[in-house]
């Protein structure tokens, strides 16, 4: 949800389509700098989740960083954002905080993995509070984390952390191959992520038809239902025991005459 009018506005017009948890921006995703959070921003987030009752805020951390970076200009500057990312995200009281894992560039996956996960264990000594929660990827050009090995490397380089999660996204993991269009393979694909990364380290699902079919490598969110993922996926992904501890948000095009609508089919498909 767009934060034009506060974080608390956030939190008011999520619940006012239907909404039972939000995610939100911290800070402009196009720019490096975020601005200070104040006291008074902080206390009228916190009264509207009251008043909403809103059950679950998630973050994205800023698009611009890259923590698989072979530059180490950019790297730096990736991990000192994401640090800050983190900082505004406990300061709110927000548990997880979403990031794209990065590129490998010209570096190769398996350079790309190893930076990743030696930034991840910088950023985790040098922040506190919030979770750092790792998105699946489609695998566009040198994007990493198409694959659930890439996500398991990390974890494993950081010994299971307390503080390292991961959020699954519908059209990433459908674009990089993983077949959930029916409740077999989706269940096959739930096993695979068990296996690799565990369920237990799930903290959200972003929900995404896609506009491009399976292993196609384009990250391109469509509404749900209409595009090449369909419906029946999200009716399994919705009725699902074993990830219903995860909130599930709407990340579709046209979020402000669409998100009302994508809400109501994800919610229409509950048993």
């Amino acid at each position: 949800m767009s934060t034009s009018k506060g974080f608390d506005g956030a939190i008011r017009e999520g619940a006012e389509i239907g909404c039972d948890c939000v995610q939100v921006f911290t800070s402009s995703p196009m720019m490096w700098k975020g601005k200070t959070i104040k006291e008074e921003d902080v206390a009228k987030f916190h009264a509207a989740i009251k008043e909403t009752k809103m059950g679950a805020v998630l973050t994205h951390g800023i698009y611009l960083m890259n923590l698989a970076s072979p530059d180490a200009t950019i790297l730096e500057r990736s991990k000192q954002a994401y640090v800050e990312e983190l900082t505004r995200c406990a300061k709110l009281g927000i548990p997880h905080a979403v990031v794209h894992v990065g590129k490998h560039m010209s570096s190769g996956e398996e350079a790309g993995v190893k930076t990743l996960g030696e930034s991840i264990a910088w950023v985790l000594d040098n922040s506190e509070g919030s979770d750092i929660a790792m998105e699946t990827d489609a695998g566009q050009g040198t994007c990493i984390g198409h694959k659930f090995e890439h996500l398991g490397k990390v974890l494993e380089m950081n010994k299971g952390h307390k503080r390292l999660r991961v959020c699954m996204d519908t059209c990433h993991i459908f674009a990089a191959g993983y077949d959930i269009r029916t409740p077999a393979g989706f269940k096959k694909v739930l096993d695979e992520f068990d296996k690799i990364i565990g369920l237990d380290c799930l903290i959200g699902i972003h929900a995404n038809d896609s506009k491009y079919p399976l292993g196609s490598q384009k990250d391109r969110h469509q509404h749900i239902g209409d595009g090449d993922i369909g419906l029946e996926a999200f009716r399994f992904l919705v009725n699902e025991k074993r990830i219903a501890h995860a909130p599930i948000y709407v990340e579709t095009p046209e979020m402000e005459t669409m998100h009302a609508e994508n809400v109501r089919r994800l919610r229409s498909l509950v048993k």
